[in-house]
């Protein structure tokens, strides 16, 4: 089993589970803190607070289960406490990979007793589903308005009793983009009310104009949205005392002279004390969208975001600063989770599959404490494993760290094809796998530099098996460089294959998991039982 130094500390507070970090914490234990906070690819993040809890969302695209649910106390410690979308309709459609497809920036709020999450798909339409409580049960998603492009939404409920909703649209679908629109919605929420009105041109001056969320403050409408590029752009608000504008425009934070690229795209939130913040990714190539805290105060009804040295109104983002203030509220450091033992029989809740997952992929033994994953059969069309669905995978958790797993190879046959191992996953990808051959199980190396482009696997053997147990490990390095080795005692672990540089994927960063696969036809299907799946950080 697991050793015991490598078990994650978890307790259980309210309805949430807190695991303690493992390889990396924003929060500096005296007061302060450090940005990223979560230096994890939860992309376009949203956020609002809810009495003295913070919950957050973000982008999912293809996996699932997606739309994943955070809670926080502090604004700086996050909790991974589950998902909106158990699976993604529509279901057949993403019962198959959809690459940088499916859930794109989504919008949290909580009005009349019910949390909102507002979701686009780009090739669908606006969704949203509803939950009494965070941790659901959330209701099957409601397309509001079907169509091509729609994308991040944000609703508001006005005190005059109108419902609207402020969205963009995606060039690559609907032929137009840099622009922002605003529908009514019906008092529910749940469909659109007319055609929509145009309220921001950002062609010239604010291009890629995307990701608006839609407040009200002192009588003003606030459009905060990201112009400028994924991570190249700038943080921007737009304000008007109606509705449909016109709206006067403000740049409140940019690069400036720090280091982080692309400050942009997120959520204003208050503390029960009267601070303002400002929740925000970063986009760090393999390592995907991260996400930083800054501060933030109000000038003249117009927001400052991050710290503004010159007056100008125009702020750069903190790489440090003071907690914000909770009051007497309590919170512990914490992080989402990363390592999984598998003994409790529920799988942990940073997984997510590459589809909607098929009932047969995989199988919780608490008695065993194993996850066992079926040789599933590759799809017949696929070129590599950029298009297999049945591979389990979690974010890139730090910008250093090391994953061990511990795995028993049980194939069904001597036939070539089936395969179980360890893999870190993008647009190019390595594995180390255990591969049964007619000659006997083999340790193989394999890695695509090209996966979209369909490009095959180049595969070579480690070693020939004597037994079906091995231990698998990749250690990832500054820069996102992975290094895979093995091990047959658990202790003396022995280098297998040349560095090598994790990509991100399409829209996300690079993540790592397992999976186990098969070839061919047969009338069963062969297996691996992992022990456990261990994130540390790396030695010195």
């Amino acid at each position: 089993m697991i050793d015991m130094r490598f078990i994650l500390i978890c307790k259980i507070v309210g309805a949430s589970i807190t695991t303690m970090a493992q390889v990396y914490t924003s929060d500096q234990n005296n007061g302060t803190y450090r940005n990223p906070i979560l230096h994890a690819d939860y992309s376009d993040p949203d956020a609002i607070r809810v009495g003295d809890d913070y919950y957050m969302t973000a982008s999912s695209f293809d996996a699932v289960p997606g739309l994943p649910l955070l809670h926080s106390r502090d604004l700086v410690n996050w909790s991974l406490v589950g998902h909106a979308l158990p699976r993604q309709p529509p279901y057949d459609h993403f019962a198959k990979t959809q690459h940088g497809n499916g859930v794109w920036a989504p919008a949290i709020r909580h009005h009349g007793g019910l949390f909102y999450i507002y979701y686009p798909d780009p090739d669908f339409g606006i969704y949203v589903t509803t939950a009494p409580q965070i941790t659901g049960p959330w209701s099957e998603p409601v397309l509001v308005e079907a169509g091509k492009g729609l994308i991040d939404p944000c609703p508001l409920w006005d005190d005059n009793g109108k419902v609207y909703l402020v969205y963009a649209y995606a060039g690559s679908r609907a032929g137009i983009k840099s622009v922002l629109a605003i529908k009514r919605l019906n008092p529910e929420g749940t469909r659109t009310l007319d055609a929509g009105t145009l309220i921001y041109d950002g062609h010239g001056i604010d291009p890629t104009i995307e990701g608006p969320k839609l407040y009200k403050r002192n009588g003003y409408y606030y459009i905060f949205a990201p112009a400028g590029g994924v991570s190249t752009g700038w943080q921007l608000v737009l304000r008007s005392r109606n509705i449909y504008g016109p709206y006067e425009r403000r740049v409140v934070m940019d690069q400036g002279t720090t280091a982080i690229n692309g400050p942009h795209q997120g959520a204003w939130v208050n503390t029960p004390t009267g601070e303002d913040w400002f929740l925000h990714f970063q986009d760090k190539g393999a390592y995907g969208r991260i996400v930083h805290l800054q501060p933030m105060q109000w000038r003249g009804d117009w927001p400052v975001i991050g710290m503004d040295q010159d007056g100008d109104g125009k702020g750069e983002p903190v790489a440090t600063h003071k907690k914000p203030n909770i009051g007497k509220t309590k919170a512990s450091i914490a992080a989402p989770p990363e390592s999984d033992d598998f003994n409790s029989g529920i799988l942990g809740l940073q997984w997510q599959w590459q589809a909607n997952p098929a009932a047969m992929w995989s199988f919780l033994y608490p008695a065993k404490g194993v996850l066992r994953l079926y040789a599933a059969p590759i799809p017949v069309d696929a070129k590599n494993y950029w298009d297999i669905p049945n591979i389990l995978l979690q974010k890139f958790p730090a910008e250093e760290f090391t994953v061990t797993t511990k795995l028993a190879f049980y194939p069904h046959s001597t036939l070539p094809g089936e395969a179980a191992g360890l893999i870190v996953y993008g647009q190019a990808y390595a594995m180390l796998a255990l591969r049964n051959t007619p000659e006997g199980v083999h340790l193989v190396h394999a890695r695509c530099a090209d996966a979209p482009g369909g490009k095959p696997d180049t595969e070579r053997s480690i070693a020939k098996m004597k037994d079906s147990t091995v231990y698998l490990r990749v250690t990832v390095t500054k820069e996102a460089r992975c290094q895979f080795s093995y091990s047959t005692d658990g202790t003396t672990y022995t280098p297998a294959g040349e560095m090598f540089q994790a990509e991100p994927g399409r829209w996300i960063g690079a993540k790592t998991g397992i999976f186990c696969t098969r070839t061919g036809k047969t009338n069963d299907a062969g297996y691996a039982d992992f022990d456990w799946f261990t994130v540390t950080p790396v030695k010195p």
